[in-house]
């Protein structure tokens, strides 16, 4: 019990140089040390979408799978490097620490870029070369060892990725030491946003350059590339090894939680009181939060002739407990943002197809790669963000009394809102170019699909944003890493989901038509993408208003943080000078 008193009272904000040595606040730190981390974040984003954002034309063309099982490869693909963000963040705040996390997975990253690399440019380890549009069905598909090598050197990048994104928000936010330096609290909200700006650059160029490249010089070329910029961001990240404020790992940030949840179940039949006794024999007497009073339980102390102390398995305090209310409180809202990110798939893979079937020419020797159009949104996100901070936030701030114009759950419900009409802009868009293709036998240009990708920019600067800014304002310290991981973890079951749908939709709509499914064809102007697009904008507004009953919830069972306990109460509970959220 003791050494559980110890860890409650330990300084979160603790850091350590390279070699273990306590970080000197004039050597170590600041926007020196965080700028080697905004590279490997320009780079690594730069690197992973650029294979992603075009990976389906190279399954398609050069692996032979059908439209709908590239769809479902594409989005698997996608979801696994963001579910794989979990382990990331559990590895480094329990054990391995951000830098080595990063460090050890950017390798595995690179490696699994080379081995598609080299297998896109060895004839041996590809199907015969077929065109799917001509002679679809004739096409052998990628199975054996082909199949072997692309799945293994596909997952090799999802594993490294997916471990080195949430590591590198908050190793950078580690640079700040906030709590000890009011001024670092400022500049840590401008890392953020020079964190979001170095991804939206990486994104434009992936989008732009290097899928210009790999459409012209070839998929191993491409894949080449984004080997080379990911081996850049590993040596940005290590040429701030000598500057960094490491937070060393606190050991497993699981054991805390399951010990609230377990005390609190052997616990049960205990009566937590109701009044603030500071003579009372319980930890519940502490200033709590009034939600999941049942977890309260894990608090009570139960007297014991002998004065034994009773097991951290069994006796919690007051800062474990709200931890745990805290993670079950954010859930509802995480999973709001699901759907949002089922339609966001779309963007990187039925869209794509999309615009494969338009007219691509901009000039008489220029066509724009399909997948290049999703660098529209961070285009005009380069623009809009600094805008938004510099005139929107200071005019709805003095509107609402907000510091940042409108609340986290406020911008997250705004974007939800938006990503409706992205869905319903595809729609009717994309039953205009059927009707053209199939009834007048014109392609129209490829710009006609920029409106989706306009309102869907301007969605994900909201609900992103919104989501890690509410994540990052709960009070769980020891879980910065974890925490920015399960942000992305709602990218992971968007895209599962969306390969979900695909295929619930292929087999329902299969069934009851003749024609086949609305995604069943190779061919877009035999299938019914704009239905599809039409059921995603109704599960999209009906997920928002689901929203809305969650984040009011949430507001209505979420009260200021109370103040600090007196030192005397604190102590006795084994807190310490920490802070009760």
């Amino acid at each position: 019990m003791e050494e559980r008193k110890g860890n409650d009272i330990k300084e979160e904000g603790s850091t350590v140089d390279w070699r273990g040595k306590p970080s000197n606040p004039n050597k170590h730190g600041g926007f020196r040390a965080a700028s080697f981390v905004l590279g490997l974040q320009a780079f690594e984003i730069m690197a992973i979408a650029a294979v992603g954002n075009n990976l389906i034309t190279y399954v398609i063309n050069e692996m032979h799978f059908s439209l709908s099982s590239s769809a479902n490869i594409v989005t698997n693909f996608v979801g696994t490097i963001f579910l794989l963000a979990l382990l990331g963040g559990y590895l480094s705040d329990s054990f391995l620490g951000s830098f080595w996390t990063m460090l050890i997975f950017g390798f595995v990253e690179l490696s699994g870029f080379i081995l598609l690399s080299v297998q896109a440019h060895v004839p041996q380890l590809k199907p015969p070369k077929c065109n799917m549009v001509i002679d679809g069905g004739k096409c052998e598909e990628a199975k054996g060892v082909k199949g072997l090598i692309f799945f293994v050197a596909l997952y090799l990048v999802a594993l490294g990725s997916g471990c080195v994104k949430p590591n590198m928000i908050a190793h950078g936010a580690d640079q700040f030491s906030v709590q000890t330096n009011v001024s670092h609290s400022k500049k840590l909200s401008t890392y953020f946003n020079a964190a979001y700006f170095a991804f939206s650059m990486g994104e434009l160029i992936a989008l732009t350059v290097l899928v210009w490249i790999q459409t012209h010089a070839g998929m191993d070329v491409g894949f080449g590339l984004s080997a080379a910029v990911m081996a850049m961001g590993l040596i940005s990240l290590v040429s701030g090894t000598v500057y960094y404020r490491n937070k060393p790992p606190q050991g497993s940030i699981f054991t805390p939680i399951a010990q609230v949840l377990v005390a609190a179940v052997l616990k049960r039949k205990q009566i937590c009181p109701s009044n603030l006794n500071p003579n009372s024999n319980s930890n519940c007497n502490m200033l709590h939060s009034q939600r999941f009073r049942f977890l309260d339980k894990a608090c009570i102390k139960v007297e014991d002739d002998n004065n034994k102390k009773e097991s951290p398995w069994r006796l919690c305090s007051v800062s474990q407990v709200e931890k745990v209310k805290i993670l079950i409180s954010v859930i509802p809202i995480f999973g709001c943002t699901i759907v949002f990110n089922t339609i966001l798939a779309q963007l990187q893979t039925f869209s794509v197809q999309q615009g494969s079937a338009m007219d691509t020419k901009l000039s008489k020797s220029f066509h724009i790669p399909p997948a290049s159009l999703q660098s529209i949104p961070y285009i005009m996100l380069i623009f809009i963000v600094p805008l938004y901070d510099k005139f929107f936030v200071p005019f709805a701030a003095k509107i609402t009394g907000h510091e940042s114009g409108i609340s986290p759950l406020q911008r997250i419900g705004s974007g939800l809102f938006l990503a409706t009409f992205s869905m319903i802009s595809a729609a009717l868009m994309e039953k205009k170019r059927r009707d053209s293709a199939i009834d007048s036998e014109k392609t129209i240009s490829i710009f006609w699909i920029t409106p989706q990708f306009l309102i869907f920019g301007l969605s994900e600067m909201l609900t992103a944003v919104g989501l890690i800014e509410f994540f990052y304002k709960q009070s769980l310290n020891g879980m910065q890493a974890f925490l920015t991981a399960i942000t992305y973890c709602s990218y992971s079951f968007g895209f599962y989901l969306s390969s979900l749908l695909v295929s619930l939709v292929n087999k329902i709509t299969s069934a009851s038509s003749h024609g086949g499914g609305w995604l069943s064809h190779n061919d877009l102007n035999k299938d019914r993408l704009d239905l599809f697009y039409w059921l995603l904008a109704l599960l999209s507004f009906l997920n928002f208003l689901n929203y809305l009953f969650w984040s009011r919830w949430h507001s209505n069972h979420s009260s200021p943080p109370p103040p600090t306990a007196p030192p005397h109460e604190a102590k006795e509970v084994g807190l310490g000078d920490e802070n009760i959220p």
